[in-house]
């Protein structure tokens, strides 16, 4: 599936890609409400068109019940996967049974590696990585195949994260369940990164703390997301006392009192989800935290 979002001036790009594909298979665009002529350009694909901005997560949330495919791919409107992508994937996870996801090589426009998958950093931020490797924690939700099956037996997607971290919160989940992800370098895809959304932004450092912080709450060992919410916390309680603060979004202080508030609002929502993912597992939070965090 393509989610897309004010689109039209690359999504026309991302589906000649796929069109192009050697591998059959059936294109789904999720429209995420677009008011700048992205509707038009779709003529004759099947489009889910939802009458609100869901964001990215929200808008695989959306198409996920209608998918009755064994894979279903998670693609970025900005993204153009070479002609060999899907068959790449595919065959990748058939010969790979304990797989539940893989993960593309995603370049950007002038030919540098972006990712090649999602790494967990020591402090549970989840990042792209370009190191060479089958297994890694996660799939970079650019551009990626997962099992249809997994997902839902991981609890899906999680809509209300908007856009950022689904991809991560996902794979932890998979990774819980005892399920591999793995990078399947010979799946390329150009990606024209930010095109979608503004990197850098408030609204980008916003999405990412907070989904950052629910993730850790609903994934991760208590102790792990205690220590961090309560870190984030005091960081912010600590900014007016500093005389050089970074100029980085991510510490104006507004803005992280804002996500503060919005991860304290979700919070109830987050712990049920904590059960509810805790009773699914096979496998301990805390074996794949130590297994994978600051690798």
């Amino acid at each position: 599936m393509v989610v897309t979002w004010r689109g039209r001036a690359h999504i026309a790009d991302c589906l000649a890609a796929l069109d192009a594909q050697h591998r059959a298979h059936r294109v789904l665009v999720v429209d995420n409400a677009s008011t700048d002529g992205t509707a038009e350009l779709l003529g004759g694909r099947e489009v889910l068109r939802l009458n609100r901005n869901a964001g990215y997560a929200g808008g695989v949330a959306s198409a996920l019940p209608g998918i009755d495919t064994e894979f279903v791919a998670w693609l970025n409107d900005d993204t153009a996967p070479s002609p060999g992508w899907l068959a790449e994937l595919e065959d990748a996870l058939d010969a790979d049974p304990g797989a539940a996801a893989a993960t593309s090589a995603l370049t950007l426009p002038d030919g540098s590696v972006q990712s090649t998958g999602v790494r967990l950093t020591a402090d549970g931020h989840g990042a792209d990585t370009a190191l060479a490797g089958r297994d890694v924690f996660g799939f970079c939700g650019g551009a990626a195949l997962v099992r249809t099956d997994r997902l839902r037996a991981a609890g899906g997607v999680p809509a209300g994260f908007f856009c950022y971290y689904e991809d991560t919160d996902t794979s932890w989940r998979l990774r819980l369940h005892g399920w591999r992800v793995i990078s399947v370098g010979p799946a390329r895809v150009v990606h024209r990164h930010g095109a979608s959304s503004g990197l850098g932004s408030s609204l980008f450092h916003r999405w990412n703390e907070r989904n950052r912080l629910l993730m850790l709450i609903r994934c991760a060992p208590l102790a792990v997301a205690a220590g961090q919410l309560a870190r984030f916390a005091a960081i912010t309680a600590l900014l007016p006392l500093r005389r050089n603060v970074p100029r980085a979004a991510n510490f104006q202080l507004g803005l992280r009192l804002r996500v503060l508030g919005e991860v304290l609002l979700r919070l109830p929502a987050a712990l049920a989800a904590r059960t509810r993912i805790g009773l699914r597992a096979t496998l301990p939070r805390r074996t794949v935290w130590q297994q994978w965090a600051g690798r």
